[in-house]
């Protein structure tokens, strides 16, 4: 089985981990011996093609579908907070922001607050659900899954629905997140541009796992570039998650004395691995 955390990652707890697990759908198998483990502190992004069994797969590990080989093990006392690809609302249902983070939630005002805080959407309490953005209702959904306090984030697809920008901006909270709470996080997309930034691992996914590792050595790897294409790998613009500076509370970049080390993340520069 392959080394489930970066070459040089002190051992942290192990959150999760699905063990040869195998997904059936009548005859057709879309998830095949896989074999994955998030720790603490560490994001895992899997990408893969439409179809290639990602959502299933986070499925799975939730324990909303059964498999039909391998196991899924959790963390005694495991709390997750999901972020599901999809969520419709009524356009006709009278369902503020406030209301909605407390369906099942059980939280209160000031919690609500804090964590739409937290997520850079500080106003939206009374507004109404279907007048956000694409953007607002992605900070939205993962401000509730917040206020579970989650040892495990998994975000199914985060930034659907988000333009360019607020992709970046979105991957850049999801870290900062991870930072300020040490929890595990497992994303899910269906490509390795703008995630390179902000996970530390990738498994790229096709019913079985292809390939996992850093972000820029999945990139060059020749089952990624099987699987995407050279155009599509191509594009990948490589910018290894090595940061010389840490972050204050609000999430801006603090240097070291004397270095300025936040230059790279404000003008965009790209950093090669």
């Amino acid at each position: 089985m392959p080394n489930d955390m970066p070459d040089g990652a002190d051992v942290a707890r192990q959150l999760i981990a699905a063990r040869g697990l195998c997904v059936a759908f009548g005859a057709e198998r879309v998830i095949d011996h896989v074999d994955l483990a998030i720790h603490e502190g560490e994001i895992v992004t899997v990408i893969g093609p439409n179809g290639s069994g990602k959502t299933t797969l986070v499925r799975a590990l939730l324990g909303l579908v059964a498999p039909v080989d391998g196991a899924v093990e959790r963390a005694d006392g495991l709390t997750i907070g999901y972020v599901p690809q999809i969520l419709s609302v009524d356009a006709t249902l009278p369902l503020t922001v406030g209301r909605f983070l407390g369906l099942g939630t059980g939280a209160g005002g000031a919690d609500m607050r804090g964590a739409l805080e937290e997520v850079g959407v500080t106003g939206a309490m009374g507004q109404a659900v279907q007048a956000l953005s694409g953007g607002q209702m992605r900070r939205v959904l993962l401000a509730r899954a917040l206020l579970r306090d989650p040892d495990l984030l998994v975000l199914d697809e985060p930034t659907a629905g988000v333009d360019f920008t607020g992709q970046a901006e979105l991957y850049e909270l999801i870290r900062r997140i991870r930072d300020r709470r040490r929890c595990g996080v497992l994303l899910v997309s269906h490509n390795l541009h703008l995630v390179m930034a902000a996970t530390d691992r990738v498994v790229c996914l096709n019913r079985h796992i292809c390939c996992e590792g850093l972000p820029d050595a999945v990139s060059r790897n020749p089952a990624y570039l099987d699987l995407f294409g050279p155009e599509t790998a191509a594009a990948v613009a490589v910018y290894t998650h090595q940061h010389d500076h840490e972050h204050d509370l609000t999430g801006a970049p603090v240097a070291p004395q004397g270095h300025d080390s936040g230059t790279a993340e404000r003008t965009g520069e790209r950093r090669d691995g």
